[in-house]
């Protein structure tokens, strides 16, 4: 690619940086969003950061064979942000691609088009695979690896660097030249309008500010023991879980959800819904309730709302639940909405102190949902 070509593709504009952007570089590069998930960035980013890098730093990029495009309006020409490709291997015509957005253009498809057109550009001009790397965190940029085209490859442990030193796991997304155009597929895609709900339970995805419902549901000395093995998760572990529930469900790991009543929009429990094999469409359900909303058909309605999403949107084929044997309550439960017993697996599951547990396995086929 040469320093002054200029992409058009997808409503946006691709053009090399200019000395009237450097107000715009200083809006998107100081915002914190950016300087969150950017440590490269100077903190804090000023004008004189923004002359360096329109009248330095990109021609850098540019003569150590990446790119560095701004981002424009077609019809203004005003900047938007900022993508380009860095770390080139030519041996296997290889680069990442990386983005950044002004906070006036983000929820726009500004990301996402700019990703697209720089990547079909890459494409024609002799690049094969391109990778895009994500903080776990960072859903939003996730999000915009998959609309691209991007596939998730798998985790990067300790591959970024913290601002303040230390170092931390990132996520590898891969779009190769002969990939299909459009969106990737996802295993677990979004609930309608971001919501099950039989207007008497409501399913939601799992946020961070549901730490503490979640840390005082599951370190709860009955869900402890109805689980594997039985040792309580800390606050810690409990708060990582939450923080990383769309990356999990992005990935396609984990769809974790909060039940909660409608009526007052208390949370009652949580459930979670994952692949246990892809290839024959076989997934695995699990959820909990706080003890002042037992009794009252919640968990019922709760696995109820959970399988029909996932015998729908989700295309899984058969469901599965494992359960100690002696919990008769999870078992009707499962039964009311039409999992029938399978087997008893005798010491599958790790217990305390080196023992193991028998798991109790429940199945549904779509047919058998009640």
């Amino acid at each position: 690619m040469s320093v002054g070509q200029v992409v058009e593709a997808y409503g946006v504009r691709l053009r090399p940086f200019r000395a009237s952007d450097t107000a715009d570089v200083v809006d998107g590069c100081a915002d914190p969003l950016s300087q969150r998930f950017v440590s490269s960035m100077p903190a804090p980013y000023t004008e004189v950061d923004a002359r360096w890098w329109i009248n330095t730093g990109a021609p850098a990029v540019w003569t150590g064979g990446g790119a560095a495009y701004a981002i424009a309006d077609p019809a203004t020409d005003r900047l938007l942000g900022a993508v380009g490709l860095s770390y080139p291997v030519p041996a296997r015509s290889q680069a990442e691609i990386g983005y950044w957005v002004r906070p006036a253009a983000r929820g726009r498809g500004v990301a996402t088009a700019a990703t697209r057109a720089l990547s079909e550009q890459a494409f024609a001009t002799g690049t094969l695979r391109l990778e895009l790397l994500t903080e776990t965190e960072n859903g939003a940029s996730q999000r915009v690896a998959l609309a691209a085209g991007f596939r998730y490859e798998g985790l990067r442990r300790s591959a970024g660097q913290h601002r303040g030193g230390g170092r931390h796991d990132l996520l590898a997304w891969v779009r190769l030249a002969e990939d299909p155009p459009g969106p990737v597929a996802r295993l677990l895609p979004d609930l309608p309008d971001g919501v099950l709900t039989d207007q008497v339970v409501a399913l939601r995805r799992l946020a961070p500010d549901d730490a503490d419902v979640m840390y005082r549901l599951h370190s709860r000395p009955e869900v402890v023991a109805n689980q594997a093995p039985p040792v309580p998760p800390t606050r810690e572990a409990i708060e990582r879980r939450c923080r990383l529930a769309e990356s999990s469900w992005l990935t396609g790991e984990i769809a974790r959800l909060l039940i909660v009543d409608v009526a007052t929009g208390e949370p009652v429990g949580s459930c979670g819904l994952s692949y246990t094999e892809v290839s024959s469409g076989e997934g695995s359900i699990g959820y909990a309730l706080l003890p002042d909303w037992r009794g009252r058909g919640y968990a019922t309605r709760a696995v109820r709302l959970l399988a029909g999403w996932a015998f729908g949107p989700a295309g899984i084929a058969r469901l599965t639940a494992g359960t100690v044997p002696e919990n008769t309550a999870s078992h009707r439960v499962l039964e009311r909405v039409g999992f029938q017993r399978e087997a008893l697996q005798r010491g599958r599951l790790p217990g305390l102190g080196g023992t193991r547990l028998d798991d109790l396995t429940f199945a549904l086929l779509p047919a058998e949902l009640r």
